[in-house]
């Protein structure tokens, strides 16, 4: 049978405040009427009028009595009520605040166990077939994890909400004929409140909080609150599976584009070899193997380059930004190794808090390690720094480097391919960025990409 609601309770106290004052003031006037027309006598003396004013104080007495104890009662509810939505609004606040799933499932139960006063917190996730494929709890240390050995399969309480998917309160585990017991090395509980989360996505599970702390058992006000919790906790969720989809396709559509990068690269390169190739073949026929010679060193120096940017291109596809780590996070590390690689010395500085998309942030990052290749390449630099802040919408992002720079209306022609710059470009482009390049002879290089802020929907 299901409870009434905080918010029912306090209707009820007003309904019932409203009418034991027209109860009051019937008894009151009923009364009067009775003494004046019966005892008219008796209230024409001294004695009688005292004994009127007596009765009529303490009718007054009790009624206020009555009224100040429901006023009081409704002004405590709301007070709880009040604390307890705070701790709500502050509690979804942290979940809102991360997009990996595992990180979001963690932060739920555990808020979930501080906002209701218990003990102990678990939240169980099932697959289609419901079967149950994680279990995640608060309040237990890691020596009673390893005693208690492989997590629970669903069976008794524990699959109850979620094959019904209703709501259990029971003030003694034990004593439900439900209840299947608890492994050897579990820790004693009595008290226990359960409750399906609800999403629109793929996500099923449920939310279970034991041992009450303050009480011998869970209220239906403490029911009321984790019911609400489980909505916010619902779209903090819904949105770390919206956030995982989104990177897997950023990340299907940057193989895509490599693939492309690729073969456009790989097709220019071995167009130059064969170009190389086909004059020394013309050198030597004629004899001429002094120039053959000068042409073979050109084709062992692109060889050497080549190998050189594989390296980097492979540590740079090694490099991805994984759902329990930000973008910083994997910027500090990979300016770290390419400075090891290329002994240049580098710096990063990043202003506030990164708030992309994550393709946005996969294009980022492609783009920023694509400029340091370019440094590498073609700057002569000792050192280059990377700067990261937010103004506005936009994210701006710059890689300053102290090299030899050059003029961008005279660049001389390079025999070996080069498209570095047009595919940065052609990235910051894709996501509704630009890039831009400042440079001069000896002045050093810096390229500065603005790329769009992710809006927050909550």
């Amino acid at each position: 049978m299901p409870q009434p609601t905080s918010d029912q309770t306090g209707s009820v106290a007003l309904v019932r405040l409203k009418w034991a004052f027209l109860i009051t003031l019937l008894v009151l006037f009923v009364f009067v009427e009775f003494a004046r027309y019966n005892l008219r006598s008796f209230l024409d003396t001294w004695s009688g009028r005292l004994m009127m004013d007596l009765v009529i104080l303490i009718g007054g007495v009790f009624f206020f009595g009555v009224v100040f104890n429901l006023v009081s009662r409704l002004q405590m509810r709301l007070e709880r009520q009040n604390r307890e939505l705070l701790a709500l609004h502050w509690s979804a606040l942290d979940i809102y605040g991360e997009v990996s799933l595992g990180t979001v499932l963690q932060k739920v139960v555990d808020q979930a166990r501080q906002l209701l006063e218990a003990r102990y917190g678990a939240i169980a996730v099932y697959d289609d077939k419901g079967l149950m494929k994680e279990f995640m709890t608060s309040g237990m240390t890691d020596e009673v994890k390893e005693g208690i050995g492989s997590p629970p399969e669903g069976r008794g309480l524990l699959g109850v909400v979620l094959r019904q998917g209703q709501r259990i309160r029971l003030p003694d585990v034990a004593r439900d004929p439900r209840s299947v017991g608890f492994p050897p090395n579990h820790p004693d509980m009595h008290s226990l409140l359960a409750i399906p989360i609800v999403c629109k996505g793929p996500f099923r599970g449920n939310l279970y909080v034991a041992e009450k702390t303050t009480a011998l058992e869970f209220a239906p006000e403490d029911e009321e609150s984790l019911v609400r919790f489980a909505t916010a906790a619902a779209i903090a969720i819904d949105n770390a599976h919206l956030n995982q989809r989104l990177r897997t396709l950023a990340v299907a559509e940057e193989r895509v584009r490599i693939a492309r990068e690729i073969h456009d690269g790989m097709a220019q390169i071995l167009a130059y070899v064969n170009t190389k190739a086909q004059a020394v073949k013309a050198y030597l026929d004629k004899g001429k193997t002094d120039q053959a010679s000068a042409q073979l060193e050109q084709l062992a120096a692109a060889a050497r380059e080549v190998y050189t940017d594989a390296r980097e291109g492979i540590m740079a596809l090694r490099t991805q930004v994984g759902p329990d780590q930000t973008l910083g996070e994997v910027l500090q590390d990979y300016v770290e190794r390419w400075e090891m690689q290329t002994g240049i010395s580098s710096s990063l500085e990043i202003e506030g808090e990164i708030q992309i998309s994550p393709s946005v942030e996969l294009q980022l990052l492609r783009i920023l390690q694509e400029a340091l290749a370019n440094v590498r390449k073609h700057s002569g630099a000792t050192r280059v720094d990377v700067k990261i802040h937010q103004e506005s919408d936009r994210l701006i992002a710059s890689v300053d480097d102290d090299g030899t720079g050059f003029d961008p209306s005279n660049r001389p022609r390079e025999a070996f391919p080069r498209f570095g710059l047009a595919i940065m470009r052609e990235r910051a482009e894709s996501i509704d960025g630009s890039l831009d390049l400042e440079t001069s002879p000896g002045g050093g290089t810096r390229v500065k990409i603005q790329v769009p802020v992710a809006t927050n929907s909550f």
